[in-house]
């Protein structure tokens, strides 16, 4: 693989770490980010909640404010529709919160996967609408396209809103308030890349705005920054891109989990072995709390896990929290095999294919997601998983960089019962009788739209650095550029001509640690994830790094975890 490093105006960057004084790699990351005057830079490191837009900015979001406000005045019956991942989980949790703040018993729906499918579907409807009669209904994370569900509900007499960031594949729709910016807004919109807890955030702003003008003394008690912990969560875990109010909202976020003051998240940070004390990143979002949440809606009823976020007893939650723990390790369990069975497919029969549709009827459709993102980011692919239910094929895709997957299964629609999601992770369903058709459509369209291949995945680089300087300060100015994820990556650090004294030593199933001196007596720790092949000893090599933490028995030590390596060149 390729290593290169962004070519920048040397003479911005040292100005920028002279006038903030910092390291040049901070001040290089910044740059690299376009914030190459102090001012900027200074506003990204340390971020406002004032610099969030008006929420009424966002289209038709006024109006959906004006509607739930109606329905706390007459006290109507509402009910919520989620969805069972973080991102549906969290934005359910903090729509029914809110309304619980304001007097009113909503009840709540996520779909039973196996039963029911993907997002707002007509049978979670003959369940959940059988014994309720609601005036409105909202439905958060899903719903863009679901158009059958929206004309019953429409037909029975409910008011609809809908409050969802994934894309269209129809025109824009009339029969209900639809808040989503990637049909109504435009690309520059500030707004325009938030996942649904963030818009159901700005919809509770809005709210709390006008519950304001009616003087209602509970929308000055209510603290919605309170609820930044659940949208931290939701953003992180769901890919979006961590830029403008993403990161803003997700920063702000990672504080109040750092509070760790709702019981539900204590209860799931106990039982991932996150204790209290910890600075929470978004790795841990990604993969500690996430994967628990997850895991319920993959395998189980995704109701447990928004129960548990809206329950405020401690050792209810630990209980809950502990079930979820359970049905992980089973998912990981699980997950494993599907992997090396995958990874079989992809040698044995794909492996000269720009993209892969992967497919054992034995494979659990729940969790098939996860497999779709190791063998991307394994063979820096394009990757849909599927397994099987029924007499249909249901499955999950993962994308790499310069890839629009909602672009590459619009032109294969036509052999999907159901499909949707955006540019990096998408969810299907077919025919198992239209899989083969299916891929073979799949890779001639990915062939169609990269005539010469996929955009390169080289290894980015962000900034080569003196083993000298890399140290606790270095990571701690790192830190300030949290969280990280979909387009806020971790910085990615290189070092040339270092030398390792002895082999690095296994470390679990597959993994290895190792020192590297960095001078004046001084080491930083290693550590290397399988699959990556652990650096020899006592010869010059290249090494591509992210430097961080690594949290023990309340002790907090600096760590660096091995991306790749080379043989020196120079």
């Amino acid at each position: 693989m390729d290593w290169q490093t962004q070519t920048l105006e040397e003479e911005q960057v040292r100005s920028l770490s002279g006038e903030l004084k910092t390291s040049p790699a901070l001040a290089r990351l910044l740059v690299m980010r376009g914030l190459s005057d102090a001012v900027s830079a200074q506003a990204y490191l340390r971020p406002n909640l004032k610099d969030l837009a008006c929420p009424f900015d966002i289209t038709c979001l006024r109006d959906a404010a004006e509607r739930v406000n109606s329905a706390i005045e007459c006290r109507e019956r509402i009910v919520v529709f989620g969805d069972y991942d973080v991102d549906g989980v969290t934005s359910t949790v903090l729509l029914v919160s809110v309304l619980r703040a304001f007097g009113l018993d909503p009840h709540f729906f996520v779909p039973r996967r196996l039963e029911e499918g993907y997002g707002l579907s007509m049978p979670l409807l003959q369940r959940a609408l059988a014994d309720i009669e609601p005036s409105l209904v909202i439905a958060v994370d899903c719903g863009t396209n679901a158009h059958e569900p929206v004309a019953f509900m429409r037909q029975q007499g409910m008011d609809v809103i809908i409050v969802d960031h994934h894309q269209a594949k129809s025109a824009a729709r009339s029969d209900c308030l639809l808040v989503n910016p990637h049909v109504n807004d435009s690309a520059d919109a500030a707004w325009r890349d938030l996942c649904t807890v963030g818009l159901v955030f700005k919809l509770m702003h809005g709210l709390l705005k006008l519950r304001r003008e009616l003087g209602d003394p509970r929308a000055f008690h209510l603290k919605l920054s309170s609820f930044l912990d659940l949208v931290a969560m939701g953003t992180i875990a769901d890919l979006v891109a961590l830029q403008g109010e993403n990161r803003l909202l997700s920063w702000y976020g990672l504080q109040h989990l750092k509070q760790n003051r709702r019981s539900g998240v204590r209860a799931l940070a106990h039982v991932s072995g996150l204790n209290k004390g910890h600075d929470f990143s978004s790795a841990d979002i990604a993969f500690k709390l996430g994967p628990r949440i997850n895991a319920s809606g993959r395998l189980d009823d995704a109701s447990k896990p928004i129960e548990m976020l809206l329950e405020g007893d401690f050792e209810r939650c630990l209980i809950t929290a502990g079930e979820l723990n359970t049905m992980n390790s089973e998912r990981q369990s699980i997950e494993r095999s599907i992997c090396q069975a995958a990874e079989a497919q992809v040698d044995s029969y794909f492996s000269d294919a720009p993209g892969f549709v992967l497919y054992d009827q034995n494979w659990h459709p729940g969790v098939v997601g996860i497999v779709a993102s190791r063998i991307s980011r394994q063979f820096k692919r394009p990757c849909l998983v599927l397994g099987a239910e029924g007499s249909d094929a249901k499955g999950s895709g993962r994308s790499v960089n310069g890839v629009n997957l909602v672009s590459v299964l619009h032109e294969c629609q036509g052999l999907l019962e159901h499909w949707g999601g955006h540019p990096m992770a998408v969810g299907v369903s077919l025919s198992k009788l239209n899989v083969d058709a299916f891929r073979e459509s799949f890779i001639d369209t990915l062939q169609k739209q990269f005539p010469n291949g996929l955009p390169t995945q080289a290894l980015i680089l962000d900034a080569w650095v003196d083993p000298l300087d890399v140290d606790e300060h270095l990571a701690g100015e790192l830190d300030l550029l949290q969280p990280f994820g979909q387009g806020n990556p971790e910085p990615l650090l290189g070092m040339k001509g270092v030398f390792l004294d002895q082999a690095p030593r296994p470390m679990g199933k597959g993994h290895h640690r190792f020192l590297l001196p960095t001078g004046y007596g001084q080491s930083l720790t290693f550590v290397a994830w399988r699959p990556i092949e652990p650096p020899p000893a006592s010869t010059s090599i290249d090494l591509a790094f992210r430097l961080g933490w690594n949290y023990w028995r309340g002790n907090r030590n600096l760590q660096a975890t091995l991306v790749s390596w080379r043989h020196s060149t120079a």
